[in-house]
């Protein structure tokens, strides 16, 4: 068990609207917005998709009728934030979103003006490279508890700590899980509460493929744990591990009790995942499908490197939602008997790199952009959070 023993530090800081401290030389200013922007008009573009993926009808299988509408942008929420990258939302509608780079914590307000607030800063990440402040999971027993959950990059270890939230303060967080590895890249980091209260994280291999074949090393897998940070009960192999044989994954949704997640391939496929407990997705022996025959579970759909790059995965409106970075689009994939299907990107290239895509209680998404990571030369107004009809 590798649950924590001491405290980490942190400042905390409260402000109503933000001006931010400066990164990369420049200064971030957090810009409220109270009127929809302008939409581009999307035009969905059909992806190479993996050759086993069949063609889509318009119903998920599980009664749920289907709109097979494009997505629009309807509202933009706030510009100039820094390389957002975690994002969840608190009962009230409330957004909770960590900041990469400038290890900040901000609550966006879900109602117009949108209030942004900073709510402390998590002294204890290290950022650099990939790893930094990462995902962010509110306690599904908030009401009563209070707490919400991060994934901190340190200079020792990936660590996932909690902090008690109360007003616009953000207590000090207690470690939950150390001694996940750490790196300059492949640092996972994503969050999500499942429907059965367990905490389930995602961990890349660093860069050091073989730890993902390991299923004593913490990276390369997906984790299933308690609020408390011990292994679930019901684990398959008595540990914290869930699935293994991931190179770094950074997205994870429900689809009722059933597990999707999205990972980064290497040169050639991006993955999209449906996760079982135990199952062993292939990494390093096998990049996209085909290995079936050596014990591994093959993705649902694959993407060329180019086109995806998948970080964030949301489920709205019947379909599954990809956020992708390289491929700076949005990507949707269909549902039809618990299988994925007929992937379609829309938003090619408008907004740049997509990190983070959420399901608002509402039913729309929010999305964040990352072009404030050091990829890209960033746009104006960047980096933002963007509504949009699914």
């Amino acid at each position: 068990m590798r649950r924590a023993r001491a405290l980490v530090t942190t400042t905390v800081l409260t402000a109503a609207l933000l001006t931010g401290c400066s990164q990369d030389g420049s200064e971030v200013t957090y810009d409220i917005e109270g009127t929809p922007t302008a939409t581009p008009t999307p035009t969905p573009t059909s992806a190479a998709p993996s050759p086993t993926v069949p063609t889509a009808p318009t119903t998920t299988g599980e009664s749920e009728t289907v709109s097979n509408r494009p997505p629009k942008v309807i509202e933009t929420i706030a510009t100039g934030l820094a390389a957002p990258w975690g994002l969840d939302f608190l009962p009230d509608g409330d957004a909770i979103v960590t900041e990469r780079d400038t290890r900040r914590v901000l609550r966006i307000g879900g109602a117009k003006p949108h209030r942004v607030t900073e709510l402390g800063t998590i002294d204890a990440a290290a950022p650099q490279g990939e790893a930094g402040l990462l995902g962010v999971a509110v306690s599904p027993t908030f009401a009563e508890d209070r707490q919400v959950y991060l994934y901190v990059s340190t200079a020792e270890d990936n660590r996932v700590v909690r902090a008690t939230l109360r007003g616009d303060r953000l207590g000090v967080p207690e470690p939950v899980l150390t001694g996940i590895p750490n790196g300059f890249r492949h640092d996972g980091g994503r969050l999500e509460f499942g429907p059965n209260g367990f905490l389930y994280v995602t961990t890349g291999e660093i860069g050091e493929p073989d730890r993902a074949q390991d299923r004593d090393d913490l990276g390369g897998k997906i984790l299933r744990i308690t609020p408390d940070g011990d292994p679930a009960p019901g684990n398959p192999f008595d540990s914290e591990v869930w699935s293994w044989g991931h190179r770094n994954v950074q997205g994870l949704a429900f689809v009722g009790d059933q597990l999707w997640a999205s990972e980064f391939g290497d040169q050639t496929f991006d993955e999209l995942n449906q996760i079982r407990a135990g199952a062993n997705y292939g990494w390093p022996e096998v990049e996209g499908t085909g290995g079936t025959e050596q014990g591994f579970v093959d993705p649902q759909v694959t993407w060329s490197t180019d086109d995806a790059s998948p970080s964030g995965l949301a489920y709205a409106g019947g379909h599954l939602w990809l956020a992708a970075l390289r491929g700076e689009r949005l990507w949707r994939v269909s549902l039809v008997d618990g299988k994925a299907t007929d992937p379609q990107a829309f938003f090619v290239g408008d907004y740049g790199r997509m990190r983070t895509v959420v399901t608002a209680p509402d039913g729309r998404l929010w999305l964040t952009t990352s072009n404030r990571d050091g990829r890209i030369e960033p746009r104006r107004g960047d980096d933002r959070i963007l509504v949009i009809r699914p």
